[in-house]
């Protein structure tokens, strides 16, 4: 049995809480940002305010006590990008060597342009002379998951990465179950950009949807978008063969897809003409990663010189207020050049 700690009682975060306690052999904790919050779900008996509609069972202990991640074994974060920082902070003195990280997080830090295991062991380190995790292994947890089919025991199959190849083996030994399928990776980067990168494609793919546009148009967006999704990853040191695979080209085509995507979801009412603001306050506290990321991947491409014309054409439409007709066809008449 294992005593893991998942930060983070949003809706990714409730998904693999329900979905390691249907194991039977872990002990696990959701910690929630706030007391406030982890009593409301505790006395709901379910996440009302992020994922309603799934008991939380009671052996799942919720708890907004920062001294809850001490006991852990393991430490799954689920926090938004723009949010870490501080929460780490809060956390950091009840980390200790002997605990493993997994960051489940899909974003690149704005402004910093840092991945989030960067951005974890940059703040464990900032701790002061002792830092909390000298030897802390931090990997990332990432693929094709829509939150609500893992709670729901949907077949899902996902990538788990750790520099150290017997750290990712253990923790598909004790993640995988017969519904959660973990497949492991030594590219950390590969699968932590393929994971933020694709949100937003899914952008991109929900703005065709909202002007209108058909299959023909997804298709390609979808296939152009793994193509700038790889060069960044690659140019950054991540490797080719990780974003043909479940945590790159797999996500990317369930983002850019599904119904269920919040990044897809902010796209096509983009597309439709709506405001950003609006459409982001009408996610009731939810968040749609591949706002930021826009941003952040596109600082990322210039320190490596790399073309990403989708994710350009999304950051003019998100924060420069560009026509998302105009943005289609901009990129359609750039000039031919040959595809690989």
């Amino acid at each position: 049995m294992s005593r893991i700690v998942i930060l983070g009682s949003g809706a990714w975060g409730t998904a693999l809480a329900l979905s390691l306690h249907r194991r039977g052999s872990h002990r696990i904790t959701l910690w929630a940002h706030s007391p406030e919050l982890a009593r409301r779900i505790v006395d709901a008996g379910e996440n009302t305010l992020f994922f309603p509609g799934f008991a939380i069972p009671g052996a799942i202990a919720v708890t907004g006590d920062n001294s809850a991640v001490a006991d852990a074994e393991i430490v799954v974060s689920v926090v938004p990008s723009e949010f870490l920082r501080p929460v780490l902070a809060r956390l950091r003195a009840h980390l200790h060597s002997g605990q493993i990280l997994v960051s489940a997080t899909k974003g690149i830090e704005d402004r910093t342009c840092l991945r989030m295991t960067q951005v974890i062991a940059a703040s464990l380190g900032e701790a002061g002379p002792k830092p909390p995790a000298g030897n802390l292994p931090i990997g990332a947890l990432s693929g094709p998951s829509f939150a609500l089919e893992v709670a729901q025991g949907q077949p899902t199959a996902v990538t788990v990465a750790f520099e150290d190849p017997e750290v990712a083996a253990l923790i598909q030994q004790e993640f995988s179950s017969e519904t959660l399928r973990l497949y492991t990776s030594t590219d950390v980067i590969g699968v932590e950009l393929g994971g933020a990168l694709k949100n937003v494609i899914a952008i991109a793919a929900g703005v065709a949807a909202g002007i209108g546009l058909g299959h023909n148009s997804a298709a390609a967006l979808i296939t152009r978008g793994i193509a700038e999704i790889t060069r960044l990853a690659v140019a950054c040191g991540g490797r080719r063969e990780t974003l043909a695979g479940l945590s790159g080209a797999g996500d990317l085509v369930l983002t850019c897809t599904g119904s269920l995507s919040r990044n897809r979801t902010v796209g096509q009412a983009l597309g439709q003409g709506r405001n950003l603001k609006e459409i982001l306050d009408s996610l009731g506290g939810k968040v749609a990663e591949g706002v930021l990321t826009t941003r952040a991947a596109l600082g990322l491409a210039q320190q490596h010189r790399i073309e990403m014309p989708i994710t350009e054409q999304m950051e003019l439409i998100l924060n420069e207020g560009k026509d998302p007709r105009e943005a289609i066809k901009d990129l359609m008449l750039r000039p031919g050049r040959e595809e690989h």
